[in-house]
């Protein structure tokens, strides 16, 4: 009988961890505004070493359930996801005008790229996370600050840009950029007009990165948000912003191909 328990005990021990989804709120501080983002994380995953960390940057609209639904996401593909605050207080808003207003501040500013790096340091203060494979992504707002973020030199493997603004390249971002870049575009969306996506594409090549441009046909701005027709109108926004399941579907899997090639280990 003690043979056939330990034998039990010696196949359960075996068996894999169950995974468990571990989220909570982080409050943090950047120059004088309280912040609380949201990580999330596999416990399964985290117990066997440090795994690679994707930080999420939210839509004007602030940190919501979209951002935090992504972390969630990328936790159950073996991640460990951490979701800023860029507002403070883990605000959010469905109101375009004070998205805007919100928003507004960080364009054109050094803050854009200093806040995410807040975030980026919380994310790599969990303990969880291979300082060598980190990326960020963005959604929207959120894509023009991971551009900013990758544009100061932040130690990233690689940043993704989901229908977002594409900000100006600085002079020096070719000498400081460390990240690969991925931009996921909609097609349709009126948000990023033609002249920034030559201009981007002129400074891209000009600066030898290491970049890709994907566009997505028929898709407008906010096309991975499942709220975005919701959001469109409550805001007068129909036609200008909505969801795209497809294309959705398509820059999901971009992303994981991406991370693949980013996040392997060398030998």
């Amino acid at each position: 009988m003690k043979t056939l328990l330990a034998i039990l005990c010696t196949l359960l021990a075996a068996l894999p961890a169950s995974a468990t989804l571990v989220t909570r709120t982080i409050a943090y501080e950047h120059a004088g505004v309280k912040l609380a983002g949201y990580l999330a994380y596999d416990d399964a995953k985290t117990g066997h070493g440090k795994i690679p960390g994707v930080l999420v940057v939210h839509e004007w609209w602030g940190l919501n359930d979209h951002a935090r639904g992504r972390a969630e996401q990328l936790a159950k593909l073996g991640y460990v996801a951490f979701a800023l605050d860029m507002y403070g207080a883990g605000q959010s808003t469905t109101d375009a005008k004070q998205a805007g207003q919100l928003a507004g501040q960080f364009y054109g500013s050094p803050l854009m790229a200093a806040r995410a790096q807040a975030g980026l340091d919380q994310l790599l203060g969990t303990g969880l996370v291979d300082p060598a494979r980190v990326a960020a992504i963005g959604y929207c707002f959120g894509g023009s600050t991971v551009q900013a973020l990758a544009y100061s030199g932040a130690p990233l493997a690689g940043i993704v840009s989901f229908h977002g603004g594409l900000i100006p390249v600085p002079a020096d971002a070719a000498a400081k950029t460390r990240a690969k870049i991925l931009i996921c575009n909609g097609g349709a969306d009126g948000f990023v007009p033609a002249k920034d996506i030559d201009a981007f594409i002129v400074a891209m090549n000009a600066g030898k990165f290491d970049y890709q441009f994907i566009s997505y046909a028929g898709a407008v701005h906010a096309f991975t948000n499942p709220a975005a027709d919701q959001l469109a109108a409550a805001n007068g926004l129909q036609g200008k912003i909505g969801y795209n399941a497809t294309a959705d579907r398509r820059s999901w899997a971009h992303l994981q191909g991406f991370f693949s090639e980013i996040f392997a280990k060398k030998d």
